[in-house]
């Protein structure tokens, strides 16, 4: 289980890049627009220099549901792998069987 102040922080950083998505999809446009003028991609550039850095998506890491767990997620699921097995061990997500040959 991953410490709880991890998981809080995570769901902290997702809330904040959902307030702030508009606004610096506003601004990458400006930066990456060829017909914008060196002063309006300057003055958009320190516009995003100063929104919050977690504002970004980038920095926010995919966590297991169940656990918390940072490492081996799968996006599928959107659990870790030992939570997969777990549960498919168990015949909880319909269509995972064991395979074997």
């Amino acid at each position: 289980m991953a410490k709880i102040s991890k998981v809080v922080k995570n769901n902290d950083r997702k809330r904040l890049v959902a307030n702030w998505t508009e606004r610096r999809a506003a601004a990458k446009k400006v930066i990456n627009n060829p017909k914008s003028t060196t002063e309006e991609v300057d003055a958009a550039v320190i516009l995003l220099q100063k929104m919050p850095r977690d504002a970004s998506p980038i920095r926010v890491r995919n966590r297991c549901s169940q656990s918390g767990r940072p490492r081996g997620f799968v996006r599928k699921f959107g659990i870790s792998r030992v939570a997969l097995r777990k549960l498919a061990l168990e015949g909880q997500i319909p269509g995972v069987v064991k395979s074997s040959w």
